[in-house]
């Protein structure tokens, strides 16, 4: 049974979909103020990852992930640049969908818009302050009530008192409101700010009020599972449950948050000078190393992003490559039934916490074994272990496949025409032209072997 660390619980569960067979899931998408960095891209990979392995057991997956359109990012850059908010946010939007893209990240079911919930949100804040878990001031806005949510804080273990004492509260100061952590769900209009109509007077909603619309208006007024990273669960996310359940209710049965990353030791920041587009990283390496880099850290774990740790995880990511050309020039049958051995074994590291490098342990044992297979000449054995890589490898988005962009060398294509061309000089004894072209793709860094099967090259 699948089963994973629940962030408000604090504690790992067994998971039981709300229906049986079926899994709703809601992750917080991006503020479309800048270009995608390196963070997001964790964080997309994160839900990516878990969204796959959940197919794979069998679960029909509704995915939603939303788009913050409008915020007070998103109206400063735009002021800043000279750019409407829908343009600049149009723009950023893009960039994010095509780098998401490029990064091998499944589309989403849903891709609302906070900007089409506009009317859903004022619906919610009225009930709210009908309710008596909102009020209203004067010029400001509307403010939810921390008062009116019993369990203010217990998504992240802290009381409102700590909450209120703690130098990381990252509340609004506003000597307005009645309590500091009460938070705005609409506020008042500035001169030359985006605005709609309300009863309360022009304004814009709130972060937090987007995502409980969105959710519940697409997942239902329950759903399994809300994610996000851990950055988000205070104040976003808890101010969310408080919303949600302040209008009775049930909102998210799970929540999972994932860690952040560092770059070459230091927690990722414009301020620190470390801040990484994620085209920028892309364009310096491939997409499907950097989501192996990814998988190789717990998505709970702080990951470590440095030249050299990308370094090896395409190494890593050319051996599992080498063994698909190698089967593949066997002859080997990728349509052939999996192990039921390794796959329990993967299964049982994913259903812990979606423990990724357990599970990427068994695929390159599952490798290994392979190898001595058809070393041994036990093609059946071989091929088995040929189907059970793949369809693991899928299981967690890792493409096998080489790509053609590579800097100084041939392509992949170009590379399997060079390959065949040596086999055909061998066959006819011109051994010149065999290393001529064997020294060639040595001095771009493909090595070359001779098996019974066939040649099989792979990147040194």
């Amino acid at each position: 049974m699948v089963s994973f660390f629940d962030t408000r619980r604090r504690e790992i569960v067994a998971f039981e979909p709300l229906v049986e067979g079926r899994v709703s899931m809601y992750v917080c998408g991006p503020t479309v103020y800048d270009h995608p960095h390196v963070g997001h891209a964790r964080t997309a990979l994160t839900f990516d990852m878990i969204r796959r392995y959940l197919q794979w057991r069998g679960y029909e997956v509704t995915f939603v992930s939303n788009i913050t359109d409008i915020d007070d990012k998103i109206i400063h850059r735009a002021s800043a640049t000279g750019a409407t908010e829908p343009e600049l946010a149009a723009r950023y939007e893009q960039a994010y969908v095509e780098q998401m893209d490029r990064f091998g990240i499944a589309r989403p079911d849903h891709r609302p818009h906070a900007t089409e919930y506009v009317e859903e949100m004022l619906d919610f804040v009225g009930d709210l302050v009908d309710r008596g878990a909102a009020y209203p001031i004067e010029g400001k806005g509307v403010y939810f009530s921390v008062d009116a949510h019993a369990r203010y804080g217990d998504l992240i273990g802290r009381t409102p008192d700590e909450l209120r004492e703690g130098a990381g509260a990252r509340v609004e100061v506003d000597a307005d409101k009645a309590d500091p952590l009460d938070f705005a769900l609409w506020k008042a209009a500035k001169p030359g700010e985006p605005a709609w109509d309300s009863q309360w007077g022009p304004g814009r909603p709130g972060w937090h009020i987007e995502c409980v619309a969105m959710a519940t208006d697409l997942l239902g007024e329950t759903f399994d599972i809300h994610g996000g990273g851990d950055d988000l669960a205070f104040p976003h996310h808890q101010n969310e449950v408080a919303e949600a359940e302040g209008a009775d209710l049930g909102f998210a049965r799970h929540w999972i948050h994932g860690a952040m990353l560092n770059v070459n030791g230091e927690k990722m920041a414009k301020s620190m000078g470390n801040f990484t587009t994620l085209s920028d990283l892309l364009d310096a390496c491939e997409p499907p190393a950097l989501r192996l880099l990814m998988l190789q850290t717990h998505y709970r774990t702080v990951m470590e992003l440095s030249d050299d740790a990308l370094a090896g995880a395409a190494g890593a990511l050319e051996r599992l490559r080498a063994w698909k050309r190698r089967a593949e020039a066997a002859g080997l049958d990728q349509a052939a039934t999996p192990d039921p051995g390794a796959t329990t074994r993967f299964a049982a590291a994913m259903d812990d916490d979606f423990a990724t490098p357990a599970g990427l342990a068994v695929v390159f044992d599952t490798v290994r074994e392979a190898n001595a297979a058809l070393d041994a000449g036990d093609t059946g054995r071989a091929a088995t272990a040929h189907a059970t890589v793949c369809d693991l490898a899928a299981a967690l988005g890792l493409a096998l496949t080489g790509d053609d962009r590579d800097g100084g060398r041939e392509s992949a294509a170009a590379i399997e025409k060079l390959v065949a061309e040596r086999d055909e000089a061998r066959k006819a004894k011109d051994y010149t032209t065999a290393d001529r072209i064997r020294d060639q793709l040595a001095g771009q860094g493909i090595a070359l072997e001779d098996t019974p099967g066939g040649t099989i090259w792979r990147n040194i």
